[in-house]
């Protein structure tokens, strides 16, 4: 599995290596360069290599991917979803992703290597890794994508009331979404003729999320493991609802830490359908607790191989058969 990295905009850490002053030929070589690519994309490039200022560099990121992106896909980056995968969603096959690299090391002159590629999985990897390249930033640990298998594994939580269909958990937040089928038990009575998911499950979907996170993204004490078994809810504020969700509706949830000390972790949260808010929680609050890690298994060192019984090996000397042809000519 691997792991994506959260972007990191705003830094005032100086680039590692200034950028040429751009004159007026290197503008118009930039703008040809980015010509099938969106106005906005082209003014924040040029933007970024005049000033150097990172906060352009969404921009032009999104703008590139568009770009290379088949025209009946490019209505999903117009939403802030970073969690859109590049292969699934958008269909960036590796042919391609190397175009989009291509074009992103020629306009904001930085290099590339095919190896740091393998983490890329969402939008938001590839923001976060081209933010980092060009401040000279360590890259954050990447995200573990997690199925539904994996989820249904480590969660305490189990159907019919799990609510997580997939997920993504970084060491800063996590994210997933939860398809409403329109078979879900409660939906039979809530309302009558008039299907609608309520707020308090899209809720606990947040409060589950946050579950994972700690299981997953959370890291504890040395030689401790947060306990499945201990985690339990304490507290909700500063809950608003924006739109009411319905059978066909797919939720994107997101959670972030914002306080995490034991026995206490508080998230902030949100609940989206595409760019419209459904839900959004200022606090969720869970009480967890740590259990001692398990034991890793010891691996015997490996036997040295030994002839099979009952055969005999012929000596070091013993002429190979090519050997014994040439003689006998």
């Amino acid at each position: 599995m691997g792991d994506v990295v959260q972007p990191i905009t705003g830094s005032n850490k100086p680039f590692p290596t200034p950028l040429a002053p751009l004159t007026a030929d290197d503008e118009a070589v930039l703008r040809e360069s980015l010509k099938r690519c969106s106005p906005s994309a082209v003014e924040a490039a040029v933007q970024f290599r005049k000033t150097g200022n990172a906060d352009h560099l969404p921009s032009v990121i999104i703008g590139v991917i568009e770009r290379f992106v088949e025209p009946d896909l490019r209505a999903k980056l117009k939403t802030p979803d970073d969690d859109l995968r590049l292969i699934e969603d958008l269909g960036i096959d590796s042919l391609t992703m190397m175009e989009i690299v291509i074009l992103v090391e020629e306009v904001l002159h930085t290099t590339i290597n095919n190896d740091e590629l393998r983490n890329l999985r969402t939008v938001g990897d590839v923001k976060t890794f081209i933010d980092c390249k060009v401040r000279g930033l360590p890259m954050p640990k990447p995200t573990k994508f997690l199925p539904i298998e994996h989820i249904g594994a480590v969660m305490p939580i189990q159907p019919p009331f799990l609510f997580l269909n997939e997920a993504s958990v970084s060491s800063v937040a996590a994210n997933a979404k939860y398809k409403i089928t329109g078979q879900e038990f409660f939906l039979q009575g809530h309302f009558k003729d008039n299907p609608v998911m309520p707020a308090s499950i899209m809720l606990e979907a947040l409060g589950q999320l946050a579950v994972l996170y700690l299981l997953e993204g959370h890291v504890p004490e040395p030689n401790k493991v947060v306990s499945s078994a201990m985690i339990f809810f304490t507290g909700c504020e500063g809950v608003r609802a924006h739109r009411v969700c319905r059978p066909g509706d797919l939720l994107s949830l997101s959670v972030k830490p914002k306080r995490m000390k034991l026995p206490l972790a508080t998230f902030e949260g949100a609940v989206r359908v595409g760019a419209e808010k459904a839900i959004i929680a200022e606090e969720i609050t869970l009480t967890f607790g740590y259990v001692d890690a398990p034991a890793q298994p010891v691996v015997p060192p490996a036997a040295e191989p030994t002839a099979a019984a009952g055969t005999v090996e012929p000596p070091a000397e013993m002429p190979t058969a090519p050997q014994k042809v040439a003689a006998s000519a």
